[in-house]
């Protein structure tokens, strides 16, 4: 799967979604003009909340042709990644604060034909990544704490993005800056103007009168 072949892609937040009506959901986001569908997978560990899992990833897979941009938000990932691969995930980020040896997860996800991403929590600077820049396929800018959905985007975040966007051109890498947390359609343009490729939304969009709508509008930004 090729990231490369657009420059701005949105990625709607599953985690936002109604649970209860899942299936209709992706039905949802598979007649919207939604990149991929973003799947936060969160283990009460790493952050306070507990989200779902390999299981509801798999139905997901099953429902959609659309790409399953996997965050886990968990310690030792390493031990579940194969688990995500067969669940059905194309793309799996990991957080550099939960990675004591981040570049052996990187190796890993990329050797089980998954793309590499690298989340980093608000208070991580981008500088840390310098020296993996030209091993990973994302780079995944918290604009809130993780944990939870609904919060207000931190105004600091589009200077992270900025610096992010610097790096990758200083080290002529590839990869693309994804940002979740607090983006809306008002913010949406500010941030892809920073640098950004990838916008998750999930409030915005699935508490949104018209959920296809505001896709689009997100895709227009």
């Amino acid at each position: 799967m090729a990231l490369e072949n657009r420059n701005t892609f949105v990625a709607p937040s599953l985690l936002a979604s109604n649970f209860l009506e899942l299936g209709k959901e992706v039905e949802m986001l598979n007649r919207s003009e939604a990149d991929w569908l973003h799947l936060d997978v969160m283990d009460g560990r790493f952050v306070p909340n507990i989200s779902f899992g390999l299981p509801v990833i798999s139905h997901i897979r099953k429902a959609t042709k659309k790409t399953c941009d996997v965050h886990l938000m968990i310690e030792e990932p390493e031990r579940y990644a194969e688990d995500f691969k067969k669940a059905g995930a194309d793309i799996l980020t990991v957080h550099y604060e939960a990675c004591t040896h981040l570049h052996r997860n990187i190796q890993q996800i990329k050797g089980l034909g998954m793309k590499a991403g690298v989340a980093l929590n608000p208070h991580t600077p981008v500088h840390l990544l310098e020296n993996i820049i030209n091993d990973i396929d994302l780079i995944l800018i918290m604009s809130v704490n993780p944990g939870f959905g609904g919060q207000h985007f931190i105004p600091k975040s589009l200077e992270k993005i900025r610096q992010t966007r610097e790096m990758i051109n200083h080290y002529k890498a590839h990869a693309l800056i994804e940002v979740d947390g607090g983006i809306n359609v008002e913010n949406a343009t500010s941030i892809l103007d920073a640098g950004a490729n990838v916008l998750v939304a999930g409030s915005t969009v699935f508490a949104s009168k018209d959920p296809e709508a505001t896709i689009s509008a997100l895709r227009k930004a």
